[in-house]
């Protein structure tokens, strides 16, 4: 009789338990991405992270024990958007946790809204100067401060000897708190070493026609261009340069570039993205703990070969590895631990490397890498510990 009652009651309990885990349900993560717009190429790579993500939970067991189920809406690449829609999935939708969007543009206003409802808004994206000098504490970028990510180029052209240096450089920058911190800390480093700035031109976010802004570039004859882009703006300066038979000893773009087959496509072929420089804190080849099970299970669920990988679906993978391990290290949904969490100086894993953040969410353990695409494949060349191919420079002329 004892060892029936005991079964029952071992029964009982297990239905109760999978009669809590029922009423759970899964845990919804919501996440406005640039799925249209301008920055519609960065927000689908990242949509691509994000859904691999949890993808790799869901086959794992869940989070806490719960499949994780995103809840992704379109933002149009536009501010105000943004804002409308973590409004909506925090106060409407009742999601418990968020995820960043795509960009420091759309960051900043985004992370205003977390922040209202108390929610940790951990991105891949937002990493200028602007997200983090406002006093919020709730906002957590995985990848570099933005204005380090030209500091990989800036010292490799300083290394080089006086006489294999380019002597004069023209920047051109996006209107965007991303380009312009990184374009403007790189013209201070050059000139401070002798470099003449021969043009630097400002844009509006709004600009279609690139073409008048490449032509005072190419009349500069400047030896080095640094571009502060997107996708639209770095695919126009190449074909215009292109056309032109203008062919600097070398072209770095601040974006674009790392978009792996859509830059190629865009471009019109790998021959015309050689020698082409973008900074980044990934690539497929990185020996970071489950880079390379990454990188295997975006190419058996989107296909492609591992040059293809857009950078930001590493960039939404690794934001998503992040706020995992701080919501399994409090053992729970409550924002205000997991804030703390992330605040605490504990180092945590991912495919971008280490992450450990300072007291404002800035990544302390990132590093800067540079790449350069050569012979249709997206390598990288600096610093040299992390260098899989020689650094092409002067960049080979168009073909």
């Amino acid at each position: 009789m004892n060892k029936r009652i005991m079964a029952l009651v071992v029964a009982a309990a297990l239905l109760a338990a999978l009669g809590v885990a029922a009423a759970q349900g899964p845990i919804k993560i919501g996440i406005s991405l640039s799925l249209s717009g301008d920055f519609s190429a960065d927000g689908q790579g990242f949509q691509q992270g994000y859904q691999l993500w949890a993808d790799q939970v869901n086959a794992n067991g869940g989070l806490l024990g719960r499949q994780v189920q995103l809840d992704i809406v379109n933002d149009n690449s536009s501010p105000d958007q943004v804002q409308t829609n973590y409004q909506k999935l925090i106060t409407v939708d009742k999601v418990p946790l968020v995820l960043g969007p795509f960009s420091t543009l759309l960051t900043k206003p985004a992370s205003v809204v977390a922040n209202r409802y108390g929610y940790a808004m951990v991105e891949g994206a937002g990493g200028a100067p602007s997200v983090f000098n406002r006093g919020l504490k709730n906002v957590f970028d995985v990848a570099l401060p933005v204005i380090n990510d030209l500091d990989s180029f800036t010292q490799y052209i300083l290394s080089l000897p006086a006489s294999e240096r380019p002597k004069t450089v023209a920047y051109a920058t996006n209107d965007d708190p991303f380009t312009q911190p990184q374009v403007e800390r790189s013209r201070k480093l050059f000139e401070a070493a002798g470099l003449k700035t021969v043009s630097y031109q400002t844009y509006p976010s709004e600009t279609t026609d690139y073409n008048p802004i490449a032509d005072k570039i190419i009349q500069s004859k400047a030896d080095l261009v640094v571009a502060g882009t997107f996708m639209p703006d770095i695919v126009a300066f190449v074909q215009r340069f292109r056309q032109q038979h203008y062919n600097p000893m070398g072209l770095i773009a601040t974006a674009g570039p790392d978009l792996g087959s859509q830059f190629i496509q865009a471009v019109g072929g790998a021959q015309n993205a050689e020698g082409i420089l973008v900074p980044n804190t990934w690539y497929p080849g990185a020996d970071n703990p489950g880079n390379a099970a990454f990188v295997k299970a975006f190419i058996a669920k989107f296909g492609g070969k591992a040059s293809d990988i857009n950078g930001d679906a590493a960039e939404g993978y690794a934001a998503g590895q992040v706020l995992q391990a701080a919501v399994e290290k409090v053992g729970g949904l409550d924002n205000a631990k997991i804030i703390t969490e992330l605040h605490s100086g504990d180092t945590f894993k991912s495919i971008l490397g280490d992450v450990t953040f300072n007291d404002v969410g800035e990544n302390t353990a990132a590093k800067a890498y540079l790449f350069q695409w050569q012979n249709g494949q997206y390598l990288p060349v600096y610093p040299a510990s992390a260098a899989a191919a020689p650094f092409e420079f002067p960049k080979p002329a168009w073909k």
